[in-house]
């Protein structure tokens, strides 16, 4: 049985419907639902159990036995929020008694972090796992800062020989987009916004550069497609030997220009942008450049291409977005 934290939620819900097509097991989905529409991204999946996450660990207790995996996904993972001990119960310590379960009951740890982890990118983006290297990066907000923290206990765990998990692995997504992402309010990706925007035959706004050597537009960021993460997830699945903290972005890091670029092709609309100010107080958080090393991920053995920004772009417009239905 594999249990999915944040199983209804952006990354978790599309994980999910890769599991029910790559594996016969037992799927549990743990998430609260309230009055949003989240429930949508799992109407179409077969779940064996569905559970509150105040409910998970009790749960775990009572079905150790089959529990073979855990992949954590679940978080508060608004970069805005400023309750930072409601950060560190939900995105640390809850984390890291997942991790201990999976020790106790030798099963599978697959957990979300994220590029945020590397701060303003001064010390770049390698996804190296020693403590040496992590202790060099400095977060810009308590979400990234909880999720660096949980990789550094990681990295200090194994250095002190501790017992780890069956199998043990980090995710650091950089910038996903794709479907299912419609619960998120103002943390959907820009790819949506933009789809919106265009859609209504408004001209797309982008900010404009405040940096010398950029643009209006031209700041640049690791776009990845959430089909791409889902087949990062499933070799991990399938390849439960690898260990380890790895990224999770294209490797080629993208202008946004490009990104309205490939969503007015995808809508077959003539390209029109409009460059606006940056909102008081984003300037000095703001990050001009991301691009996921993935030497790391590669040295594992995964040898999956991953979806260029025009196609993935295309297939979230043209097979989701546009839809009536457009969950997956």
């Amino acid at each position: 049985m594999i249990v999915v934290t944040g199983g209804a939620g952006f990354i978790g819900s599309n994980y999910v419907e890769t599991l029910s097509r790559i594996s016969d097991e037992p799927i549990v989905v743990c998430d609260d639902f309230g009055d949003e529409e989240k429930w949508q991204n799992i109407k179409r999946r077969l779940v064996h159990d569905i559970i509150a996450p105040d409910e998970l660990f009790a749960y775990l207790e009572e079905h150790s036995e089959p529990i073979t995996m855990i992949v954590h996904m679940g978080a508060i993972s608004t970069t805005t929020e400023r309750d930072v001990d409601l950060i560190i119960n939900n995105n640390f310590k809850i984390s890291k008694d997942l991790y201990d379960w999976c020790v106790a009951h030798k099963a599978r740890f697959i957990y979300a972090s994220s590029a945020a982890t590397y701060g303003a990118g001064e010390n770049g983006f390698v996804d190296g796992d020693e403590p040496d290297h992590l202790k060099n990066f400095v977060p810009l907000n308590g979400y990234a800062w909880s999720k660096h923290a949980f990789d550094r206990f990681v990295a200090d765990q194994k250095r002190r020989g501790k017992t780890q998990p069956l199998q043990c692995v980090g995710l650091k997504f950089f910038n996903v987009y794709g479907p299912n992402e419609y619960h998120k309010g103002n943390q959907m990706s820009v790819a949506w916004q933009l789809f919106h925007q265009i859609n209504a035959t408004a001209p797309a706004k982008l900010f404009k550069s405040d940096k010398e050597g950029y643009e209006d537009g031209g700041q640049l960021r690791d776009f990845v497609y959430v089909e791409d993460c889902c087949k990062v997830l499933a070799w991990l699945y399938k390849t439960p030997s690898v260990n380890g903290l790895f990224n999770v972005g294209t490797g080629k890091a993208r202008t946004f220009k490009d990104l309205a670029h490939s969503v007015f092709a995808a809508l077959e609309k003539e390209p029109r942008i409009d460059y606006i100010d940056m909102p008081d107080g984003l300037g000095e958080k703001y990050q001009y450049f991301t691009e996921a090393s993935l030497d790391h991920l590669k040295q594992a053995g995964y040898t999956e291409n991953f979806y260029s920004l025009e196609d993935g772009v295309k297939d979230y417009v043209q097979s989701y977005l546009v839809k009536d239905d457009p969950y997956k």
